[in-house]
């Protein structure tokens, strides 16, 4: 068909996800490694507006729609690289959980990170 399996959206949507941690000063494997934090996905949705065609480039813009210390929720925006088209767009919900997988409240430290007690 010439177009991007739709799975691969989801796989844009962490990186993009990990990338936006990145860029805040959080490394997912420091949370895990040295705090114990894992980012459990309770929910994802994604909702398809254009197909991306193989070999394209694409953007995924990233931000946090919701938080607080037991879940986040990222939003995504699937971009076509060369003209911005809106290929798709979604949201991943997270429980932030300890490594055996019990729900857990997200450390103070990194609160600002997820937008977490701003008003």
């Amino acid at each position: 068909m010439g177009v991007v399996y739709y799975a691969n959206y989801f796989v844009w949507m962490e990186l993009g996800r990990v990338e936006y941690c990145r860029a805040v000063g959080v490394r997912y494997r420091d949370m895990e490694e040295q705090d114990g934090i894992l980012l459990a996905v309770a929910k994802a949705e994604c909702r398809y507006v254009q197909p991306a065609r193989y070999d394209e480039v694409v953007l995924v813009e990233t931000e946090i729609a919701k938080a607080h210390a037991r879940l986040v929720t990222f939003r995504y925006r699937i971009k076509r690289s060369d003209d911005g088209l809106l290929l798709a767009e979604g949201e991943t919900t997270h429980v932030f959980c300890d490594r055996s997988l019990a729900r857990r409240k997200l450390p103070a430290q990194y609160w600002a990170a997820f937008h977490i007690g701003e008003s």
